[in-house]
């Protein structure tokens, strides 16, 4: 059966060390390295993945309605599962 998560922000603007300015890199670096590791992490199952933004995600836009993520360096052979789309958005399935 297909599983649904749902999490983020990807780097919450309330997140101790967001706040605290204790993270080893920018919020950018931090953010295509969580990118990185579900998609990495998540290849081998083929799952669809579906990245919404978040008002509290630091690293990108503040503004509503959010434009979709870009991460450009996304590899090719993921771009058939991996879906960036903007807040609000709506989904078709199947």
């Amino acid at each position: 059966p297909p599983f649904s998560f749902q999490f983020g922000p990807f780097l919450d603007a309330k997140h101790d060390q967001v706040e605290n300015f204790q993270l080893l890199g920018s919020f950018a670096e931090v953010f295509k390295l969580c990118l990185k590791t579900i998609v990495d992490g998540t290849r081998s199952a083929g799952s669809q993945l579906v990245f919404v933004p978040s008002a509290r995600d630091v690293h990108h836009d503040s503004v509503y309605p959010q434009p979709p993520f870009s991460f450009p360096e996304l590899p090719r052979d993921d771009r058939a599962r991996v879906h960036f789309v903007p807040d609000p958005c709506t989904l078709e399935i199947e």
